[in-house]
Parts: C-alpha cells; structure tokens; sequence
C-alpha cells in the first residue's frame, strides 16, 4: 500500500514498488521434491525426476523427447559408442531394433565383435570387486598370463576371439563379393550370428546384428578398423580380393535421411558414431526434429563427444525449434532409466 506524508510526498514504500522487477521467469514451476515408492513404475520415477532440478530434470526431459520420438512418424537414428555391449546393455537396443523404434543403426566395429561373440556363444563376466592383497596392475599382470582381457569390471576370456575369427573366416567373409560397402558387411555379420545362434542352440540371444538383419534395418560402422572385426577384415583382405568402401554407406545412410519427414538421433557415447549420426543432416535439406545424448564426457573440454545438442543446431544438424536434451551420466545407468520410461509412457498413452 502507498502512504504519504501531510506534504503529499511520497514515502519509501513507493519507491519501493515503482523499482520492483518485473519477472518473466521464475514466478511459476517451483522445484518439488521427488516421491519414490514401492512398486511404482519406471515412468513413474522418471515423472518424479521432473519435480527435481539438475541431472533429475535433464534425464527426466530426456524421456519426454525419447517417447515423442518413438512415434509412427519419426525416422530414428540410433549412435552407439563405448563397451555398451559387453557392459550388458546388448538386448535392449536388440529389442529397439526388433520393436520398430530404430530405422539406422551407428556403431562400433567393438560392440559389433562383442555382439558376434554372445551370439555365437562366448560370454562376458564379472571381474572381481577385490584383488586379494595384489595392486591393479599385479592383477592385470595375473589376467595377461590368463588370458583374459578387462573392460572395467568386465572380463573376457580370449579364446573367445579366436572363436570369433573363425566365426567371420567360415561364416561371413567367404558369403560377401570382392568390394562392399561396411553396412554389406555388418548385414551378412548379422545373418551370420542368427543362423548360427539357432543351429548351434546358443542360450543367448542372437543379438544386435542379427535382430538388424531380421527387419532390415542398416547397420554402419564408419570406423570399423578401429576393432578386433576391422583387423579381421584386413587381415583376411590380405589373401583375398575382399575389400571394403567406407564412402558407399554415406550414398545409403543420406538417402534415409532425405527421405525422412521427420527425424530424432539418439546418441549413446560419443566419437564416431555420434558425429556419423548428426552430420548426416548437413547435407539433407532438414535437419533432426529431436535429440537426446547420453554421454560422460563434458563440454567444457570443446571435444565433440561432451558437445551439447545445442552446439550441432549451430551447424545446422538440428532444426532450430528441434527438442533435445543431454544427459551427463554413464550410459549403462541412464540408457535403461530413458528407455524403459519412454515405453512406458507409450503404454500408458495407448491404454
């Protein structure tokens, strides 16, 4: 309320509300606290990340997006990086694919060898949470004269490389022309390892290649040397006519592109597969609609594995209205959480 004193003058309160901001933010939305439950759904715990503020609203904004992108009309293109596969995250992008939810598929020649090897019937392990008295490295030392690799806290014994060179030497290359393109390849690794998987009775599942191979969707590995498959590639290029155009997949994969009405990247990791799935759009004539990374890396480093989905609308690779988000946390935890929560909100909007 305004007062004056006997002169008419105005007193401080006035002064007060003519030099009070105006606010366009901040006078809505408050930060709530998140409810957990027993027996609530994943949905429902990523509603409550909404309430919260930082990562919680970052993942929470993530799943938004994902579950708008899985709709009918949006073509999805899926980045792939890090030891996805071997870190137990294999089946759910097999079952993305098998679902209809990815329609281009960009990884790793890692977790394409990986995925061979469990569907053909190796398996990763657990490491151990202890060393027994011994440094890491005098347990690493112990693993090399066993024989086994570490990834982490995963652990695969080496002979089951061996089973995958032979796997690719008797099964794949021999069914492949002289010059293809890397997703030729990945195509024939991937009906390789499901007829494999079903003659051999393998408990696992056929995997990723294989599921990609089931419904036709392309699978692209633009660095596919950089993997124990790619040495395999070369070395059996070295007694065969057997090559490989890494240029044809880009004629493939633009192609998908320009044919989208509209298109959402997820990016699992970073590295190749990311910057193969964004620039993509640099020479379509739209960009993505939607995005969503998941990645550890920061920002702040200008590398393009921590870049924002902010940055790429800069170079033209997302729509200037495109939604997107990114989500700094390790993938094995937030893939699921994004994943299951975005299925669930499809459920519940079909229900």
């Amino acid at each position: 309320m305004n007062h004056r004193d006997e002169d008419g003058d105005r007193e401080d309160g006035d002064e007060a509300d003519e030099h009070r901001v105006h606010r366009e933010e901040f006078h809505h939305d408050p930060i709530a606290h998140a409810e957990v439950r027993a027996g609530m759904t994943v949905g429902e715990l990523a509603d409550e990340y909404g309430s919260a503020g930082v990562g919680a609203a970052n993942l929470h904004e993530a799943v938004d997006i994902y579950a708008e992108m899985l709709g009918d009309d949006v073509t999805n293109f899926f980045g792939l990086a890090g030891a996805m596969v071997p870190t137990g995250m294999r089946r759910i992008v097999a079952d993305l694919i098998r679902d209809g939810h990815i329609d281009a598929l960009v990884t790793t020649g890692a977790n394409l060898t990986h995925d061979a090897i469990e569907a053909i019937g190796g398996k990763h392990h657990h490491g151990r949470d202890e060393q027994h008295g011994k440094s890491m490295r005098e347990h690493d030392e112990q693993l090399r004269d066993e024989e086994v690799d570490r990834i982490y806290n995963v652990y695969l014994p080496q002979e089951h490389f061996a089973l995958f060179e032979s796997h690719l030497r008797s099964e794949v290359f021999p069914n492949i022309e002289e010059t293809v393109s890397i997703q030729r390849m990945t195509e024939e690794l991937g009906r390789a390892n499901s007829e494999v998987n079903d003659r051999e009775g393998v408990e696992e599942d056929a995997g990723i290649a294989a599921a990609a191979y089931e419904n036709d969707v392309p699978v692209y590995c633009p660095a596919v040397q950089d993997s124990v498959l790619g040495l395999q590639a070369w070395m059996y290029s070295q007694t065969s006519d057997f090559t490989l155009d890494a240029l044809r997949d880009m004629t493939h994969l633009t192609d998908i592109a320009f044919e989208a009405e509209k298109s959402g990247a997820m990016v699992v990791g970073g590295g190749v597969p990311k910057n193969y799935v964004l620039q993509t759009m640099l020479v379509s004539p739209s960009a993505y609609d939607y995005g969503v990374q998941l990645t550890m890396d920061p920002p702040e480093t200008g590398g393009l594995s921590g870049a924002t989905l902010d940055e790429a609308r800069s170079w033209g690779k997302l729509e200037k209205a495109a939604r997107n988000a990114s989500v700094y946390a390790d993938a094995t935890i937030t893939l699921p959480l994004v994943v299951a929560a975005a299925r669930d909100r499809i459920e519940s909007d079909q229900r």
